[in-house]
């Protein structure tokens, strides 16, 4: 048995709506699926045992949904991965982001596993793409549950690569919203700056499906019929790509050319690297007095958190603001640019997943798109010479989404 299997929300959209199948089917569908494969994928903290699909409306139609146990869903309790919340009372009413899933047509499966409160210490799951591999962090269960076929759509969170990443190891494609598309209440944030909203889907076009959904965007305008003008970023002077990851970013430039793209090379490659390393210090600023509590409490929690808090709370005032005035005048420059290409094009991790469930891989590649709040489409498609999955970010224009899904769609089609 494979458990990589995505199964495709456009088709099973195009199911419902033609009356080829309904939504109990797709929900009993997803609960066999989760019961072949959980034993294993241990994507899943807690599942609804009855979901109310019958009475869903919105374009979705019932969709099964997966929610990381950072969001708040009513009825269920908010554990974020961490013994400090084992005992958490259910969450009293949805998260809004939640909230406009629902609205949407998707109905809540369950809550799916994060690392500790969205940062490195990993949860049980594994790789469906590559079994025994990490499928990456935070959003390790959303990401799994999707390339697992349990469900069609799975939402996450970023602050660094938490979307990101996964989507890259586990061979499914991802958004990042621009930063503040949604609101975040009902969410245990770690850095209001950085903090976004994202989902999983099996490819683009399902990716395109779930926000012409979220948002009543017509769907021709999520699609592109002409070659794509794109910026190729090699991230080279952040010093963690891969050679395979190196290869895939070259075949990346030549299959668009050949479609029929321009693709120059990006200019601002040390620009961006300043910005990755001005990312860590907002984050652990931020997250030392967004989670103080948690603080406090350091020693019931994984090192890398607390080491994070720790490092964050010795943080100078005088630190934070600089890296902030480094993310805003990086800001503008890349926004110039962006006004006469669709997107900022190169490798969304540095290479394949790495091999173990003891860690969650490395987020560099994802630091500064974030700390810019710009959208991001994870790309899926290519694989390195032992079959192993290398996914490919195209990076958009603030709140840019409907431009940069038709171009992620266009870019997936000429990788395929």
């Amino acid at each position: 048995m494979s458990l990589w299997q995505p199964w495709s929300l456009r088709e099973l959209v195009e199911e419902l709506a033609t009356g080829r199948t309904t939504a109990a089917a797709a929900l009993e569908r997803s609960r066999a699926r989760i019961r072949e494969t959980e034993p294993e994928v241990r994507a899943w903290v807690v599942q609804d045992p009855a979901p109310d699909v019958a009475s869903a409306t919105g374009p979705l139609g019932g969709v099964p949904l997966g929610v990381k146990d950072i969001i708040d869903v009513a009825g269920f309790p908010t554990r974020c991965g961490s013994q400090l919340r084992a005992d958490a009372a259910a969450a009293g009413a949805d998260a809004a982001i939640v909230n406009a899933w629902r609205a949407a047509g998707a109905v809540p499966a369950g809550k799916t596993v994060t690392t500790e409160f969205a940062y490195f210490s990993p949860g049980p799951t594994t790789n469906p793409a590559v079994p025994g591999h990490t499928p990456g962090g935070s959003s390790s269960g959303s990401a799994a549950a999707v390339a697992a076929g349990q469900v069609p759509l799975a939402v996450g969170s970023q602050t660094a690569g938490s979307v990101t990443r996964p989507a890259s190891y586990c061979a499914v494609a991802s958004l990042v919203m621009s930063h503040g598309r949604y609101p975040v209440d009902g969410v245990v944030g770690l850095s209001p700056n950085l903090d976004s909203h994202g989902y999983y889907a099996a490819g683009v076009s399902d990716l395109a499906v779930a926000w012409s959904a979220l948002t009543a965007t017509p769907s021709a305008a999520l699609e592109k019929a002409r070659p794509g003008r794109v910026l190729l970023w090699t991230a080279e002077p952040i010093g963690v790509v891969d050679d395979d990851m190196g290869e895939a970013v070259e075949t990346v430039r030549k299959r668009l050319t050949e479609a029929g793209a321009v693709v120059d090379d990006f200019p601002e490659e040390q620009l961006v690297a300043e910005v990755t390393a001005a990312q860590p210090v907002v984050m652990a600023y931020e997250a030392a007095r967004e989670r103080a509590e948690e603080l406090s409490a350091a020693g019931r929690l994984s090192e890398p958190l607390a080491q994070l808090l720790r490092t964050g709370a010795a943080t100078a005032d005088g630190d934070y603001a600089t890296a902030r005035r480094t993310i805003a005048a990086a800001s503008a420059r890349i926004t110039d640019l962006l006004m006469s290409y669709d997107a900022i094009v190169g490798p969304a991790a540095p290479g394949a997943a790495p091999a173990g469930l003891s860690a969650t891989g490395d987020p560099a590649l994802s630091r500064a798109w974030q700390a810019l709040g710009l959208p991001v489409v994870t790309v899926p498609g290519l694989r390195n010479a032992a079959g192993l999955p290398l996914g490919i970010q195209a990076v958009g224009r603030w709140r840019g989404e409907d431009a940069l899904l038709a171009t992620g769609g266009w870019i997936e089609s000429a990788l395929s």
